[in-house]
């Protein structure tokens, strides 16, 4: 099996500019560069520079993929935005973290002005398909690329999908407390779905991290929930925000806004209960066995009900050959006449559907009478009877 190495980065808030374009072409001439990305694969070597410092310094967002069972989502956030405070309890590390050259399944690393966030996985066992071929890496950076803005909008789910890739990496201890517990974690994001995948997640485990997860609150489509809000922020807010618009950084603004407002509403809901209290690894593991049985049995239901219908629209279609069986055989004539090895195959299918129709009909004499009279008038054709008699229909005579 030959190496296979994808390398994918995407600049989001800012093109890149000419020289950085030069300065990233200096490291590939075969990558795929524009104003925005950096594409390339390799099958031999490796990337000319450290994906950590290009993100750092030009993207925004980097996918990694190998055919040895690695992956890696890096996402670069501004630290102006992202309130990156809460983060040790999803990685475990406090102020700010330095590089490590051990790949944890999620960390976090502080820059002067950026926040980045590493998600791993390696398949150390080798055991999923997944990676076997050359084609992982291709398709991710589409499907995970909004994480970046769900993540800068308030959304706390990918951090807890890291926490719980920790979990299955084995960095936690069975008296370890969980993170904060997110609001809709059983209805995950199209974005948050492909990162769960992404990492291999065990769907159990997450079905029992997730058990005494909130549902998100209802949005209302009445524009005038923000007035009370608008009214609480100070001239200073304002003008952060006017500014911020003024030098095209509108969806800056428009995140850094609503974060703002939806703290705001967390606070004016009366009724509002209290957070769960944060449960240890172990309870959470506790649970693992009892949701997938109930997975298991859910997908033998959805195979049960599958074969059913199978079943069901089999005898439908067999049932139709009888009801109109002389149409039935001069299709299989009229393949046959053709005389092309396709055709014969095609001819043996509808005669193999017959022969089941007439069987479950009671009717084999029939089907037997049928198919003397087809093979008069097609029982020199060597290719057709030696497929005949492959089939079990005709037999050679012993001699």
């Amino acid at each position: 099996m030959s190496e296979y190495q994808y390398y994918e980065f995407s600049a989001v808030d800012r093109p890149l500019t000419g020289q950085q374009q030069a300065e990233l072409r200096s490291r590939s001439t075969r990558a795929t560069i524009t104003a925005s990305s950096f594409v390339n694969e390799y099958h031999w070597g490796n990337l000319k520079g450290d994906p950590l410092d290009w993100v750092e310094r030009y993207f925004d967002a980097h996918i990694y993929s190998t055919n040895w069972g690695s992956c890696r989502l890096l996402l670069r956030l501004p630290r102006a935005i992202f309130d990156a405070r809460s983060l040790r309890d999803y990685t475990g590390r406090g102020g700010r973290a330095i590089r490590s050259q051990s790949a944890k399944a999620f960390d976090a690393i502080d820059t002067d002005e950026h926040c980045l966030l590493d998600w791993w996985f390696n398949d150390d066992s080798g055991e999923h398909v997944r990676f076997w071929e050359e084609a992982d890496g291709a398709g991710w950076m589409a499907r995970l690329l909004p994480i970046r803005d769900e993540l800068l909008r308030g959304d706390t789910r990918p951090l807890y999908l890291g926490w719980l890739a920790r979990l299955g990496n084995d960095e936690l201890r069975d008296d370890d407390r969980e993170p904060p517990l997110p609001d809709g974690l059983k209805t995950l994001t199209p974005a948050q779905n492909a990162l769960a995948e992404f990492l291999m997640l065990d769907p159990d485990c997450l079905a029992a991290a997730a058990e005494t997860s909130s549902p998100l609150p209802a949005e209302s489509g009445d524009s005038n929930q923000f007035d009370p809000w608008l009214l609480e922020l100070t001239e200073d807010e304002m003008r952060a925000a006017l500014r911020m618009l003024l030098e095209g950084r509108s969806q800056d603004a428009e995140r850094t806004l609503r974060r703002r407002f939806l703290t705001w509403e967390q606070s004016q809901l009366p009724n509002r209960a209290a957070p769960p209290d944060r449960r240890c690894v172990a309870e959470i593991a506790a649970q693992i066995g009892s949701h997938r049985a109930i997975r298991e049995q859910q997908e033998r239901e959805a195979r049960d009900a599958t074969e059913t219908r199978r079943k069901a629209e089999r005898t439908d279609y067999l049932t139709s050959l009888l009801g109109d069986e002389d149409s039935a055989w001069s299709a299989i004539d009229s393949k046959l006449q053709r005389g092309s090895g396709s055709s014969y195959d095609q001819a043996l299918r509808a005669l193999q559907d017959l022969a089941e129709a007439y069987a479950g009909a009671k009717r084999e004499a029939t089907f037997q009478r049928r198919l003397v009279r087809l093979m008069a008038q097609h029982g020199k054709r060597g290719a057709w009877v030696t497929r005949l008699t492959k089939a079990g229909y005709i037999w050679e005579s012993k001699r």
